[in-house]
């Protein structure tokens, strides 16, 4: 389900629901509509990739409902404080008892709900330090979170842990999950495939590597954006949620923030 913050995806079993993110707050009501429209049986579990509000906002309507939520550990800490994400200049306010995952994880597991057995798996310090990727093998059916943005320039949250080496690497690995007729489920952007993926792979290692240039060579953000390294990708890549600029305005610093973790010997919030 598209259309509300992140997009949702939907596990059907015969006595329930299954809810993989969950929009934004502000429009949970009408989310659950739509879902209920689709098929009438309750949600049961609810699965958060992450931990940004456009993922994660039918958390405190449905934790209050006592629907179980499920999320990465990591995910848990920053939804239980606030936070600033620095890349947008805004604070986020941590949700609501209820709306706190019930259930965490720190590595990887498996679930059965109705008729699919379902595998899901963290991937450390890439869009954030707490993304989870699902990959359902009946329906050979892989939703990414915001690890892939289909068609576009991916945000990353360096302010919890993400970089944009991360994402270009988390992408090396989910092109190894399922086979070439795998339907993916992006975070953001219509339903893809591996071909769209590897698009997306690529370009990030593109611009990673062009960035590790001027990283080298300690240069300012303000040098970046003025050789704008991604003036070539700009009609292709630059036309969704985030131009060029902005783009390097996350991708640029992130490089510093994970070589900074690194050096300090801590790179994602589960080791400290």
């Amino acid at each position: 389900m598209s259309g509300d913050g992140g997009n949702v995806g939907l596990v059907i079993a015969e006595d329930g629901l299954m809810m993989i993110d969950g929009g934004y707050a502000n429009r949970a009501l009408e989310l659950q509509k739509a879902i209920a429209d689709t098929n009438s049986h309750p949600v049961k579990i609810l699965f958060d990739t992450h931990w940004h509000g456009d993922h994660v906002g039918s958390n405190e309507l449905l934790g209050k409902a006592g629907v179980k939520i499920m999320a990465h550990q990591n995910a848990k800490f920053w939804l239980s404080q606030k936070v600033k994400i620095e890349a947008f200049n805004t604070t986020v306010e941590p949700l609501k008892p209820e709306g706190l995952p019930s259930e965490t994880f720190t590595e990887n597991g498996k679930l059965t709900f109705g008729k699919e057995k379902i595998e899901y798996k963290w991937f450390p310090n890439a869009h954030t330090d707490n993304d989870t990727w699902l990959f359902l093998p009946t329906a050979n059916v892989l939703q990414t979170g915001d690890l892939f943005f289909s068609g576009s320039y991916p945000v990353i949250d360096y302010s919890t842990g993400g970089w944009i080496g991360g994402m270009a690497s988390a992408l090396d690995k989910l092109l190894k999950v399922g086979d070439a007729q795998t339907k993916i489920i992006p975070g953001h952007g219509p339903l893809s495939t591996k071909d769209d993926m590897r698009a997306s792979r690529d370009m990030l290692h593109q611009v990673n590597d062009r960035l590790g240039v001027f990283s080298k060579k300690n240069a300012s953000l303000d040098d970046v954006l003025k050789a704008n390294p991604v003036m070539d990708l700009e009609p292709k890549w630059g036309q969704g949620f985030l131009n060029g600029e902005r783009f390097l305005r996350m991708a640029y610093p992130s490089i510093a923030r994970h070589a900074q973790l690194a050096a300090s010997g801590v790179t994602h919030r589960v080791s400290w």
